[in-house]
């Protein structure tokens, strides 16, 4: 599990392997993760965009950019938690994730959560 906060905004995430959905005969690894979004901090922030690094088992690179996440761009105000679930499929058994979210405060300011990094990995692969 990952598990970062940065300037109030806490990222949780946790990833699982969907056997049902991957084809290892065919390289298709499916992976899903849900992430918990807080804010613990004092200031209400909205999520804006992200940014996804993710790293195959052969060292291959992908980054996603985009607008919100599962198209919401949810304001968290303290105390509030925003839940969602994604996935990413690989070509390898085992990967990882990490990114950013851009957060906007209400005075206009504007800075990156941290997403740490997780990794994706089918079970008994990786000792």
């Amino acid at each position: 599990m990952s598990d970062t906060t940065t300037r109030g905004i806490r990222v949780q995430v946790q990833s699982f392997y969907d056997e049902e959905r991957s084809s290892p005969q065919e390289n298709y690894y499916f992976f899903a993760y849900q992430v918990t979004i807080s804010n613990v901090g004092q200031e209400t922030a909205q999520l804006v965009s992200r940014e996804w690094i993710i790293t195959d088992g052969n060292g291959d690179i992908q980054r996603v950019q985009g607008p919100g996440v599962v198209g919401e761009q949810p304001t968290l105000t303290p105390g509030d938690e925003f839940e969602y679930t994604s996935f990413c499929p690989l070509p390898t058994p085992v990967g990882s994730m990490h990114g950013s979210y851009l957060m906007a405060l209400g005075n206009g300011e504007r800075f990156e959560a941290e997403i740490a990094p997780f990794p994706l990995s089918v079970p008994h692969v990786v000792n």
